[in-house]
């Protein structure tokens, strides 16, 4: 690189790259081999709510360098929120370690090697240790919750009309049960009830909601639902002094979750943006989020799911609120979220088949063009902790394109042992807080009476229809005669009757005969005759 050339760079770093408010050190600017200590590269912190994306390839440095952001914004008092899919960024919590190829590193950018642990609360969705998070599901809402199922308009109107039915008769809807319990009672017991008030309800659409439901549990959403709810302003917290503090979302569970995953970022995305007041541009922002494997966010959302997303980025900046998402290739995230981010750090790409290299100039495509280098050579020979930076200046302007040296992190770059985390945990303010599960009547206990009710009754009715017809059939029937009166009614019985009868007659009558001295005519044949 000629003198010319070399001191034009560095005017041009210069130019882009000195700002008046305060600034999140990110590294120096290298080219060609040559370090320029003379204008650090950083980030303005009034422009930190503009978002911004990291990526490259595996082993490039991107986790580094979301320590790196971390450390930045935790010393400047602003709360962080970390997503640690990979579970390598709880070392945080720990000071780090004096190596000699750190401390050579940072003595190269002219930074000074401070090693030290940061303020860290870890949280958990699941099991883990740490402060478990959950929503009811009434505060996720019908809109959300039909977005994140990828319900059609039909199946949203009647999820609508689901959580109408429930706030009129008071029936809270805390977690799935409750939800699963619902849609039950509609379908049996209670669905007269509701279509005289509601209307008609579609079978289909009620099937396909229930199964829905059932699908997003088995991915361990029941684990999310439910109470206690966590409080948005338990994220927003600063240390004792004054530092911003560090909450790492331990999701290393659930990397085959994505629906989940996705579910728990939009609900806390809107979370954050119904309860924040307006803010404007500010000098700094009030709570910045960094998503770790961002594709994960994408990958399994519906389109209806992704354009919530990418509404509430585009507003949320406007609360004081800055979204970092890292993943391994800008291509990974949709065009409208990537048009929103005004920090780029993009760390090596590999060029190893032909659409590696059709990725890379996609990528250098959305980077500002600069003369000093050619973009998509340059992503392929960045080294290991080094990436290309363009940011935003205090006026919303792109800086120039540099290739940056970043500076090593202060905390310990590996994670904590199983008894540091415990420690940790232990000492938290938080985890007797959200531990306990609480387990209020809610519609699951009320429309369970109501349908146990229902039962009952319908056993009664169809117990005293069976006893009325039974008694009705045994008072038709015939009742049943003795062996005497059966005997006597035959005709063989009949027939000896009337010869008995005509017996007895005949012994009478020559009884009263006798008596007045006149003999039968039998008596009279019998000696006339002989």
């Amino acid at each position: 690189m000629s003198e010319q050339m070399n001191a034009a760079f560095a005017e041009s770093l210069k130019q882009g790259y000195t700002f008046q408010g305060p600034l999140l050190l990110l590294g120096a600017a290298k080219l060609n081999g040559q370090i320029y200590t003379d204008t650090p590269v950083g980030i303005p912190m009034r422009t930190l709510n503009r978002h911004g994306l990291i990526a490259g390839a595996t082993g490039t440095g991107k986790t580094k360098t979301l320590q790196v952001l971390a450390e930045g914004l935790s010393e400047q008092g602003i709360p962080v929120m970390l997503m640690d899919i990979k579970g390598d960024l709880s070392g945080l919590a720990a000071r780090g370690s004096d190596s000699p190829r750190v401390e050579e590193r940072n003595a190269s950018l002219g930074i000074d090697f401070n090693p030290r642990s940061f303020p860290v609360e870890l949280l958990t969705l699941s099991q883990q240790k740490g402060v478990r998070l959950r929503a009811t599901v009434s505060e996720f809402g019908p809109v959300m919750l039909s977005k994140m199922l990828g319900l059609n308009e039909t199946q949203q109107g009647f999820v609508a009309m689901l959580f109408k039915f429930c706030d009129d008769r008071q029936l809270p809807l805390l977690d799935l049960r409750d939800l699963k319990r619902v849609l039950q009672y509609i379908t049996d017991t209670g669905k007269s009830e509701i279509e005289a008030e509601y209307g008609k309800i579609s079978t289909t659409s009620l099937g396909t909601v229930l199964r829905k439901v059932i699908e997003l549990e088995q991915q361990g959403a029941d684990l999310f639902f439910g109470e206690m709810s966590f409080d948005i302003d338990d994220l927003i917290r600063t240390s004792a002094s004054g530092e911003g503090i560090i909450s790492i979302l331990r999701v290393v569970d659930l990397q085959d979750r994505p629906k989940l995953f996705s579910t728990f970022m939009l609900c806390l995305l809107a979370e954050l943006y119904n309860s924040l007041p307006e803010r404007g541009d500010a000098d700094k922002p009030v709570f910045v989020m960094i998503i770790d494997e961002a594709h994960l966010l994408f990958q399994e959302a519906t389109d209806s799911l992704v354009e919530q997303i990418e509404t509430v980025i585009k507003l949320i900046r406007s609360k004081g609120v800055g979204i970092f998402f890292c993943t391994q290739n800008p291509a990974d995230l949709p065009a409208p979220v990537l048009g929103q981010l005004g920090l780029r750090v993009q760390h090596a790409l590999r060029a190893i088949t032909a659409i590696d290299r059709k990725n890379i100039k996609l990528a250098a495509q959305n980077f500002p063009i600069t003369t000093f280098f050619k973009t998509d050579e340059a992503i392929t020979q960045l080294g290991t902790g080094e990436a290309l930076v363009t940011a935003l200046n205090e006026k919303g302007v792109p800086t120039p394109l540099v290739p940056v040296m970043m500076q090593a992190p202060r905390s310990r770059m590996d994670v904590l042992t199983p008894d540091e985390i415990s420690e940790l945990v232990e000492t938290s303010p938080l985890v007797d807080k959200y531990a306990r599960e609480i387990d209020r009547e809610s519609a699951y206990e009320l429309l369970s009476g109501k349908m146990e009710a229902a039962q009952q009754q319908q056993q009664a009715e169809e117990q005293a229809k069976t006893a009325a017809k039974a008694a009705r059939a045994e008072k038709a029937q015939p009742q049943e005669k003795s062996m005497w009166e059966e005997m006597m009614g035959s005709t063989m019985a009949r027939q000896v009757g009337r010869d008995l009868g005509r017996a007895a007659g005949n012994v009478l009558v020559r009884g009263i005969l006798g008596a007045f001295g006149v003999k039968s005519t039998t008596t009279r044949r019998k000696t006339g005759w002989f």
